[in-house]
């Protein structure tokens, strides 16, 4: 069964999210390089969850 645009979502949020974290680690332990590769791919993910929110938001929409 496909995924909902929701779960899609959600799953780009919590993969941002553990970018984000991975890249605080990385900069922490002072591997920049890493840290900013890390930090362009939470950015990545940051927009696609946003993609799918607004095509989420449309989807409603269009249901009223």
């Amino acid at each position: 069964m496909p995924q909902s645009v929701h779960d899609r979502a959600a799953e780009f949020h919590n993969k941002a999210a553990h970018a984000h974290q991975a890249a605080a680690t990385a900069h922490g332990k002072g591997d920049h390089l890493t840290a900013h590769e890390l930090s362009q791919q939470a950015h990545e993910y940051s927009k696609k969850a946003f993609e799918h929110s607004q095509e989420a938001m449309r989807e409603a929409a269009q249901k009223k």
